[in-house]
């Protein structure tokens, strides 16, 4: 059986429509896994049902958290939030990462990881770096630096790659368990990883999911190996 693989998805409430592009479902079929939908609910035992049915998680990019989330007051330039996906990622992460699911999260997703892991996040850059490009979604724009020895380089096979870029807020300081493993030239984290045991728990800044690299094979096969790995482990 192939892994299932569990998509967040955005809300529109003009439309009243849930939302993924279909790059993260392209990107998951090719890596080898089954990609399912999993809209934002606020009842906890559907947040289970989902748990249990899915191998491996993937959040993906959208709107900003609130930052009551980490004990902030909104900022001036805090845009449009979605409370109720807000709390349904959140519970969601630690409950596949209490039974050790795989998880990765793109973007957005990368911030919401740091916050269900109790870290924070910068609520917008500021500075001179873009990290909101103004050029296609699969052009690779700048640099990312990864930390030598880290999980995301051995993911990647190398220590340094171009990305795609479409955020202006990032991670500030990562939560407990948690460990920078890319940054930006400007310092900007770029990637977070769990650093306990063999967890797979990433998140990364770009998308990836946009980018036709080999880069990006590597990222979304290494969540589908992890997903089989973990379902060899469980049942036998």
């Amino acid at each position: 059986m192939k892994p299932i693989v569990g998509i967040s998805t955005s809300y529109d409430n003009d439309e009243k429509a849930h939302l993924l592009r279909d790059h993260y479902i392209l990107a998951i079929l090719k890596a080898g896994g089954v990609p399912i939908m999993l809209p934002a609910v606020a009842e906890y035992d559907i947040i289970q049902s989902y748990t249990k049915i899915c191998d491996a998680l993937v959040l993906s990019g959208g709107g900003d958290a609130h930052p009551s989330h980490w004990g902030e007051l909104p900022d001036k330039q805090l845009g449009e939030v979605n409370p109720v996906r807000d709390a349904f990622e959140i519970e969601l992460v630690r409950n596949i990462m209490k039974i050790q699911k795989p998880v990765l999260g793109i973007c957005r997703g990368c911030q919401m990881v740091n916050i269900a892991f109790g870290g924070s996040i910068i609520q917008n850059l500021g500075g001179n770096f873009m990290h909101q490009q103004k050029a296609p979604r699969n052009y690779a724009f700048h640099q990312v630096f990864i930390q030598k020895h880290s999980k995301l380089a051995a993911i990647l096979k190398t220590e340094e790659i171009k990305v795609n870029s479409f955020h202006h807020q990032a991670v500030k300081v990562p939560g407990p368990g948690m460990k920078i493993s890319a940054c930006a030239s400007d310092g900007t984290i770029e990637a977070i990883e769990f650093s306990g045991g063999n967890q797979f728990a990433v998140g990364i800044q770009w998308h990836p999911e946009c980018l036709e690299d080999v880069y990006t094979d590597y990222i979304f096969k290494a969540l589908i190996e992890a997903a089989d790995i973990r379902d060899r482990n469980s049942s036998g």
